[in-house]
């Protein structure tokens, strides 16, 4: 196993990558990087945990979707490209989800 050190939100990160994955998972890496920049862009949350987690959660609510009704091949597109107002939709809903989900304390344990 190879290792790639890559970057996401400007932090440094070095990755255990299987033989012959560096493509998939530099374009993971920059699927993740996309959907974390978007969240801390919005202004609203700082803490990266919890842009951490928003992002996982906007690529696995994505994740039916690709695979459904793109082939693999078009999973590569840019996200930017995607519907900004429903984007924006969905992102307000996740957050109030997961401060719904953390309460009070802002803590998920």
């Amino acid at each position: 196993m190879k290792q790639l050190e890559v970057q996401i939100m400007g932090q440094s990160y070095l990755l255990g990558c299987p033989e012959n994955g560096d493509a998939r998972m530099l374009d993971a890496v920059n699927r993740v990087d996309i959907a974390m920049c978007k969240i801390r862009d919005v202004g609203k949350i700082k803490a990266r945990d919890r842009i951490a987690v928003l992002a996982a959660l906007n690529l696995a609510f994505e994740l039916p979707e690709r695979s459904a009704a793109q082939p693999v091949a078009s999973s590569l597109t840019d996200p930017t490209t995607l519907n900004a107002d429903a984007s924006q939709a969905q992102l307000t809903d996740l957050m109030h989800r997961l401060d719904a989900a953390l309460g009070i304390d802002g803590q998920l344990l």
